[in-house]
């Protein structure tokens, strides 16, 4: 009997528990069922419609890109002569330095040509032109020849630059363009110049060809003889609106822009873009002058969300329908963007 009851209780025990478990999981599930969304969705696709996204705008103006090209260059002097002797034989007397200035007729150096056995007169190199010792590649010592170059003489208060551009390019070239020259030793100065010769050939050997450009004014700074990089302006393009090409959104190849309505809300245009220079496309369709365009914070956006333009940018209002179904088609002649 003792044994009958240990066992009807362990049984009732057991119950007991089953039957607290179920009523905890029918609890709980209830609970779930009545919860409210934290927030209320959109046609099922889980967008937050009560919330307002912070971006950054622009204001989408017609702009001008100006394409260019970067190279190297040399600052030479506009004007120079290189120095021969007359008689071949051992420089003994050199009468200049680099940079020393020299008038025509100046005496440069001394060559004697006597040899073992016979004794000549010193013969004098002088300088042909005005101006200042540029290069001076010969030594007190060294033997020369009629051919030997004994130093160059060139008018360094009109220097010039010498570059090289690659043939590719060579189409784009135009008598006049501008130019920011800097020089290695002055990194953070910009010097102008234009180009005022364009070499008619081009080299076979490097695929280049040779433009001169003359600077603007005369700067202390720049001295013959210098590394130069120069940036050339070559093409402007203008009529459209700019954008930074990051405010740009692609999806499945096509591309789209976030333009503000008056009301604070977004309107998804697809668009066309055109050339592009340092990052930044014209828009030659899909975007009017005069828009406020998302530049940044538009990764969460979609058609109709509500935004916050804290770069201050207010968007235009259309005047009436009639305005409003001009659309913003481009010109025939538009270019589109190359594939």
């Amino acid at each position: 009997m003792e044994e009958e009851k240990k066992t009807k209780s362990t049984v009732g025990v057991v119950i007991a528990i089953i039957l607290i478990t179920v009523v905890a999981i029918v609890a709980v599930n209830l609970f779930k069922g009545k919860k409210k969304p934290a927030f209320p969705m959109a046609g099922g696709m889980g967008r937050n419609v009560s919330s307002v996204t912070s971006v950054k705008t622009v204001i989408a103006d017609n702009s001008v890109l100006h394409d260019y090209v970067v190279t190297n260059g040399e600052i030479e002097t506009q004007k120079s002569i290189e120095v021969f002797p007359s008689i071949g034989g051992k420089v003994v007397e050199m009468k200049v330095s680099l940079g020393s200035p020299v008038k025509a007729g100046d005496v440069i150096a001394y060559i004697d040509p006597s040899e073992p056995g016979s004794y000549y007169a010193k013969s004098p190199v002088t300088a042909p032109i005005d101006g200042s010792i540029i290069t001076s590649p010969v030594k007190t010592g060294q033997k020369v020849s009629v051919n030997s170059v004994i130093t160059k003489i060139g008018d360094i208060e009109n220097l010039q630059v010498v570059a090289k551009i690659p043939e590719r390019y060579i189409a784009d070239l135009r008598i006049g363009q501008k130019a920011e020259v800097v020089l290695k030793a002055y990194p953070n100065d910009v010097f102008y110049a234009n180009v005022v010769r364009i070499s008619p050939v081009v080299d076979p050997a490097s695929r280049t060809k040779e433009i001169i450009l003359n600077f603007d004014k005369k700067y202390d700074k720049v001295n013959a003889g210098m590394f130069a990089k120069v940036k050339l302006f070559t093409l402007d393009y203008d009529g459209y609106p700019v954008i930074e090409q990051d405010a740009f959104v692609n999806n499945n190849d096509d591309l789209f822009l976030y333009v503000v309505k008056p009301d604070s809300t977004v309107e998804k245009r697809q668009v066309v873009r055109g050339q592009n220079v340092d990052g930044y496309y014209q828009v030659i369709e899909g975007v009017k002058p005069g828009e406020v365009v998302v530049v940044e914070g538009m990764l969460t956006l979609f058609e109709g969300a509500e935004v916050k333009d804290i770069s201050g940018n207010v968007a235009p209002k259309v005047k009436d329908d009639a305005e409003k179904s001009k659309g913003n088609l481009p010109p025939k002649d538009a270019k589109q963007e190359k594939k």
